[in-house]
């Protein structure tokens, strides 16, 4: 464990070195918010009467709003009832963001952090179920679309009326084996936060980063529309509500912020994950100081 600290440590320094090597500002946002993003499946911890944030996005882009233009930041998430192999309430987050940029772009930027990480770390070629990964290549990009052919007998219709099972159980374990792969091109009803593609509004500007079965991040084309992320948030909010689970009050000073923000793109990046695959890893908890069991 002595080991895996420090090489966790020397990981998260490089990280750093990388982002302000190419201008970024590393920033600090609070981790407890009055409210929160609605999500529909993401259950929030309480502490007192704010949230522990799932994200640090809210702040991060208000910041974009005021004129910041490259910015990122490691800190503490927060998600209730996520415990697993590869799931931990309290995670570890790499956030950034940059304006003027799309999702293409930061799929660029993405190859090239883990590329570098992987060589300085001697981590090019990893196995992950007896099967090799090599982080020395240009990743694989496979559309959402695409992937329902190649994993799946259903048809994308049949898939986007189940969408969460069928991709967690059927598509996503598989992905990323090989070389990285980029899945992205989102169907609308997985937007969240992201623009609608220019040339296809039934897919959003997503995508998500899969190394040997393991998602490793989520990015957006951000949208910038707020009337359009407001109904999005009060359908979230409706169907917590149908479920009984709770639900955070509408983030109205984000709302406000959003009309400002510049066309920009922003990456979530679970360190934790990417530390068990740079160290090949076999689960989260390998990787942490102390897990929650232990305290």
């Amino acid at each position: 464990m002595k080991n895996t600290l420090e090489k966790r440590s020397k990981i998260i320094f490089e990280i750093r070195k990388i982002f302000m090597e190419n201008d970024y500002i590393e920033v600090e946002t609070p981790i407890r918010l009055p409210s929160i993003i609605p999500e529909d499946h993401i259950d929030p911890f309480l502490s007192e009467d704010f949230f522990l944030q799932a994200s640090p996005e809210i702040c991060m882009k208000r910041l974009l709003a005021r004129g910041y233009k490259k910015i990122f930041q490691i800190c503490k998430t927060f998600r209730k009832n996520e415990r697993g192999k590869l799931h931990i309430p309290e995670m570890t987050m790499l956030e950034w963001y940059q304006t003027n940029k799309n999702y293409f772009d930061l799929m660029e930027e993405t190859q090239e952090l883990i590329i570098k990480l992987a060589k300085k770390f001697s981590a090019q070629k990893i196995k992950r179920q007896n099967k090799e990964t090599r982080l020395d290549l240009p990743f694989e990009k496979l559309s959402v679309y695409d992937s329902v052919k190649k994993y799946t007998n259903y048809s994308f219709e049949e898939v986007l009326d189940n969408f969460d099972e069928i991709f967690g159980i059927e598509i996503s374990p598989k992905l990323g084996f090989g070389k990285p792969v980029f899945l992205y091109d989102f169907p609308k009803s997985q937007a969240s936060l992201s623009k609608l593609c220019e040339n296809n509004k039934n897919f959003s500007q997503r995508f998500e980063l899969f190394i040997s079965g393991i998602e490793i991040c989520n990015c957006y084309t951000e949208l910038t529309d707020s009337k359009e992320q407001e109904k999005r948030f009060k359908d979230s909010i409706d169907f917590r509500l149908k479920k009984n689970l709770p639900v955070s009050k509408l983030p109205l000073k984000f709302l406000k912020d959003l009309d400002k923000m510049p066309k920009s793109s922003g990456n979530a990046l679970g360190i934790d994950r990417l530390i068990m695959v740079l160290l090949n890893k076999d689960k989260i908890d390998d990787v942490l100081s102390f897990i929650p069991e232990d305290l």
